[in-house]
């Protein structure tokens, strides 16, 4: 493979592989990761280092069960607002705290929210703080019954991981 192909690609496999272990086990030291790829410490370092700069890998948080926590109810919001307003808006929804993520779309709406609630009344409360956001126009919400997939990047890093470079 040429350099130039190589530069254009994102991952290639080693970087899938490392990626998957640390989806697995996020607490693996460099040592041990090396270890279990079969490569040199100072390679696995560089490829961190890299995947970080090129904002790939953005950190290791833990992964939360928000309903243990006390936050069973997922809902998802469509928000249309006034024209020229999405910065101002996504600002004010992001010092909501039960709101979880904020997508700009097309289609029938503006924004896409992800926000949790303890219930039903507390959903209620929710959304209203989100309506009283200026600029927000209208709003549809839909309850999550379930999550039959959870978000998830591990197919995508297989494929890679399978690949040869």
């Amino acid at each position: 493979m040429d350099n130039l192909r190589r530069e254009k690609l994102v991952l290639d496999s080693l970087d899938a592989r490392l990626l998957l272990l640390l989806t697995d086990s996020p607490r693996l030291g460099v040592l041990e990761c090396a270890r279990r790829l079969g490569v040199a410490r100072g390679t696995v370092q560089a490829r961190l280092d890299r995947l970080t700069e090129r904002g790939i890998l953005g950190g290791f948080p833990p992964e939360l069960d928000l309903a243990a926590m006390g936050y069973s109810l997922t809902a998802f919001a469509v928000l249309e607002i006034a024209q020229g307003k999405r910065a101002g808006v996504a600002e004010a929804l992001a010092a909501i705290d039960e709101v979880c993520e904020v997508h700009a779309t097309t289609g029938q709406g503006d924004l896409f929210v992800r926000l949790v609630a303890r219930d039903n009344d507390d959903l209620q409360r929710v959304i209203d703080e989100v309506v009283s956001v200026p600029d927000v126009l209208r709003t549809s919400t839909s309850i999550a019954l379930s999550t039959p997939v959870p978000p998830r990047v591990r197919p995508l890093l297989e494929r890679t991981a399978r690949t040869r470079t």
